[in-house]
């Protein structure tokens, strides 16, 4: 079995991130680490790659609670590997695509009504007169729309 000697300084700044966050992961149950004789915490190096996907995940936009669940559904809570990641990354593409057809939506409509009710834009009155579309919901509706 591999020791785990990897300090947390040494980790944070192998990883890009601080020690802060690496304290922040654990507490969430994303990585884990031991305890040598002095009371230190100590990583296992796999604990990169589970850093490195962490991170990865976030930049697309993935919560840390999905994060948790993928890496939960890894035999004994390994670390991923490069087809575990496939895998993952795979089941968040829907969730990806959704967000990239949103944000297309919001970068479409940034000039124009997007049916938040305010009706401070001269164009709203046409899509929204009266806030007549307070009765689909609250927030930007016609933003939220499934197109």
């Amino acid at each position: 079995m591999e020791q785990a000697t990897w300090s947390v300084g040494k980790v944070a700044k192998r990883c890009g991130i601080k020690v802060s966050t690496l304290h922040f992961y654990e507490e969430k149950g994303l990585i884990r680490s031991w305890r040598n004789a002095g009371n230190q915490r100590r990583y296992k190096p796999d604990v990169l790659r589970r850093i490195s996907v962490i991170k990865a995940a976030q930049k697309m936009g993935i919560s840390l609670a999905s994060i948790k669940k993928a890496f939960a559904s890894l035999p004994d809570s390994r670390t991923p590997t490069i087809e575990d990641w496939q895998l993952l990354s795979t089941s968040w593409r829907d969730d990806i695509n959704a967000r990239i057809t949103y944000l297309e939506r919001l970068r479409d409509s940034l000039t124009g009504c997007i049916g938040c009710g305010c009706l401070s834009m001269k164009n709203c009155p046409i899509y929204n007169e009266d806030d007549k579309l307070a009765k689909e919901g609250s927030g930007p509706v016609i933003l939220d729309r499934k197109q």
